[in-house]
């Protein structure tokens, strides 16, 4: 809210070159608000599709988490006036490689009943199997 004060002040005072700057700085506030819901989702999908891989079945619960977690990512990465996305395939595989460890590490509480420390647990997964799976599921729906 408060930049959209000072933003009105500087246009009244003329101020172009100062309004433009508060606006790119909302607008980077803005990619990064989405940024972290997509990643809150992200850490959810790899942690189910790591179980899945690892245990080499799934559930009801899990395929609608993995179905949420889809749905979600794609509702905030789309841009609804102008269309098109704000992060691009290789933005959300950067977001994906850095949820990887909250993912892991959430995985290993319920894989085999937390049998596995996520380090351990971290050797037996296939990362790029498990990226691929990833976007190709948040790009096809």
């Amino acid at each position: 809210m408060e930049e959209l004060l000072t933003l009105r002040d500087l246009l009244i005072k003329g101020d172009v070159s100062g309004a433009l700057a508060i606006v790119d700085e909302m607008e980077e506030m803005s990619k990064d608000d989405k940024i972290n819901n997509i990643t809150s989702y992200a850490i959810i999908l790899l942690m189910h599709l790591i179980k899945q891989q690892i245990e080499n079945r799934t559930t009801r619960s899990w395929d609608l988490s993995i179905r949420n977690s889809i749905r979600q990512i794609q509702r905030k990465n789309k841009r609804r006036k102008s269309g098109g996305v704000y992060l691009d395939q290789e933005d959300l595989l950067d977001i994906l490689h850095e949820a990887y460890n909250d993912a892991i590490d959430g995985a290993s509480l319920e894989i085999f009943e937390g049998r596995y420390e996520p380090q351990e647990l971290d050797t037996m997964v296939n990362r790029k199997d498990l990226f691929n799976q990833a976007i190709n599921l948040i790009e096809s729906i």
